[in-house]
């Protein structure tokens, strides 16, 4: 975009914090970063730091979802997805459909492995395309590449790191178990072992 975005909002979540920024066209960018993970125990909160009245509605519903992930993630289904305006997602390409069909097709708690993705996005023979896919993709967790896994069962490598993605599947495995049991959602309590430093959204590409 030509101009520095106005809007920002900082929420607090499992892995450190995060914020997110978006432009009046909402080609905004999120980040996460910090040296420590939360406590188990912290609440999720928000809190708008800058032109909060006139925040993007795509960034209010790209922290909205962000925040129901970590905290209620039975929700996500329910919720609206912003606006994504990453021109690796408005382009004609194979890798722009592996991602849709990921974003689509791969629920929460759920993992595929890189030819099981090839062949759901139309091209049994992709597989190395789809990781080119996976390292490209703009929102990782909104679109989520962490789900995508070695045939092997081991869970390949990630952007955020290998740990950042044994947690998530951990993550969503532990409360897909839990709610499937009529439980409710619970935070898991091994964050202790979670020490990243790391620039999460912000490493990849910076557009919603």
């Amino acid at each position: 975009v030509g101009k520095s975005c106005k809007n920002q909002e900082t929420f607090g979540w499992p892995l450190s914090g995060g914020e997110g920024s978006g432009c009046e066209k909402i080609a905004g960018r999120g980040c996460c970063s910090g040296h420590q993970p939360c406590r188990a125990e912290s609440s999720v909160a928000c809190e708008v730091c800058e032109g909060g009245e006139e925040m993007p509605e795509p960034l209010q519903q790209c922290t909205a979802w962000l925040r129901a992930y970590f905290s209620e993630p039975e929700t996500t289904g329910s919720l609206p997805l912003p606006a994504f305006h990453h021109p690796l997602l408005q382009r004609d390409s194979f890798t722009r459909q592996v991602l849709w069909t990921l974003l689509k097709d791969v629920k929460f708690g759920e993992a595929v492995s890189y030819k099981q993705l090839a062949d759901l996005a139309g091209n049994s023979r992709a597989a190395r395309a789809v990781g080119g896919a996976m390292r490209s993709n703009p929102i990782p967790i909104i679109i989520p590449c962490h789900r995508v896994i070695l045939s092997s069962g081991d869970t390949g490598s990630y952007g955020g790191g290998h740990l950042l993605k044994e947690w998530l599947l951990s993550h969503e495995k532990l409360q897909k178990e839990k709610l499937a049991r009529g439980g409710t959602w619970l935070p898991p309590l091994s964050f202790s072992f979670l020490v990243l430093i790391f620039r999460f959204f912000s490493s990849f590409f910076p557009f919603f």
